[in-house]
């Protein structure tokens, strides 16, 4: 079905879950006006007490569409209503790949919120040469991973020669509680965490330009003020991809993407902590402790997200110049989560005509670049520049 003719300009996949309710009710605050969206899920009756609780919102959902992920046939037929289906049905290693299928299959651009580097490699072995072939845009990693590392570097980038070699280090900072089902994502990713690691090859640049990982090291930034300690997620995978494929980021390309720990002792109790966890996750038994102390659906209240805060710095170098890149924003798991997921998918409904002529599976910075910037800025979420430095 033509884009032009379908039913909605966006529907949220998962609507009734704890993030696809916030991506819901973000929807029905910001949307625009004459916006066609809807809520999807597998019960019609937690649907509909969805849509009745956004219905005194200035723009609530227009529809209501059932869909399993154990139907492919319903999920073929929500794709098919769509120009853009985002989805929050996770995990995503055991939901979401089905998901991607029916909109390769039915010419439906893609965001979601995973994190999962399992998932992510099944979606570009599977679908990326189907996605591009059928100019579809699918692009995972919409939410805090990893869009704010991603579009940092692109915008860290842009203010560097793109004729010399540089180098961009991410540090990450903030406090926040995990969601059920964003904990039984990460112990499931952790549980096959040697597939996880070793499942995509490394990205290939362009005849004469190379991409590559700074140093894993820990490190004092006095920029920063703060311990540099390497944070082994996705996030340096999506970046990389986006540098190698983009000559923004110059013939030679080095990231980095650490968290900042204000003290070792702080650094030494998170990383003993970070080791227990993998630890328990190898074996079934304990695996399964762990997946009770949150239940699927449960997450933070408002007042505990209202507390949660993050910041990304960024610090650049090439061709002569410095420069300082910074986002920040609230709660990053959830409310800045669902804001950004639901940016990005309106970006790529709305803004259709300003976006790069790609198709495949695409990284944010590959499918929107400054266009995204641009609207998450509006929505409250700029990268600004802080400082440069340099001729």
């Amino acid at each position: 079905m033509p884009v032009g003719a379908r039913h909605y300009d966006v529907s949220v996949f998962g609507a009734t879950g704890f993030a696809g309710r916030l991506v819901a009710e973000y929807l029905a605050r910001r949307a625009p006006n004459g916006l066609r969206w809807a809520i999807a899920g597998r019960s019609g009756e937690r649907l509909r007490a969805v849509a009745d609780a956004l219905a005194h919102l200035p723009s609530p959902p227009a529809g209501i569409v059932q869909a399993s992920v154990g139907s492919r046939g319903s999920l073929g037929e929500m794709a098919r209503g769509t120009s853009v289906l985002l989805t929050t049905v996770g995990p995503y290693a055991e939901y979401g790949l089905p998901v991607v299928e029916a909109c390769v299959t039915e010419g439906t651009d893609y965001v979601d919120i995973t994190g999962e580097p399992a998932f992510v490699h099944a979606v570009q072995q599977h679908c990326g040469d189907s996605a591009r072939d059928r100019g579809v845009r699918i692009v995972d990693c919409c939410g805090f991973d990893s869009i704010p590392p991603d579009l940092g570097a692109w915008v860290t980038a842009g203010e560097l020669p793109p004729d010399a070699p540089m180098t961009i280090a991410c540090h990450v900072s903030g406090v926040g509680r995990p969601s059920g089902g964003t904990w039984h994502s990460a112990i499931g990713a952790l549980a096959d965490l040697r597939s996880a690691l070793s499942g995509a090859p490394p990205p290939v640049a362009a005849p004469g330009r190379q991409v590559g990982r700074l140093p894993a090291r820990v490190y004092w930034e006095p920029a920063t003020r703060g311990w540099a300690c390497p944070l082994p997620t996705i996030d340096s995978e999506i970046v990389l991809r986006s540098a190698a494929s983009l000559p923004r980021y110059g013939p030679d390309f080095r990231y980095g993407h650490y968290v900042r720990v204000g003290s070792l002792v702080t650094l030494a109790a998170g990383a003993m902590g970070a080791g227990a966890i993998v630890g328990l996750a190898q074996l079934a038994p304990t695996r399964a402790l762990l997946l009770r102390l949150l239940a699927r659906g449960e997450g933070p209240d408002a007042r505990a997200r209202a507390r949660s805060r993050f910041s990304c710095t960024f610090l650049g170098e090439g061709g002569g110049r410095r420069v300082r890149v910074e986002v920040s924003g609230g709660d990053a798991g959830y409310d800045e989560t669902a804001k950004m997921v639901s940016e990005a998918a309106l970006c790529l409904a709305i803004d259709r005509e300003r976006l790069p002529a790609s198709a495949g599976v695409l990284t944010p910075a590959e499918a929107m670049g400054d266009t995204l910037v641009e609207r998450l800025a509006l929505a409250g979420l700029p990268f600004r520049v802080v400082s440069r430095e340099g001729s």
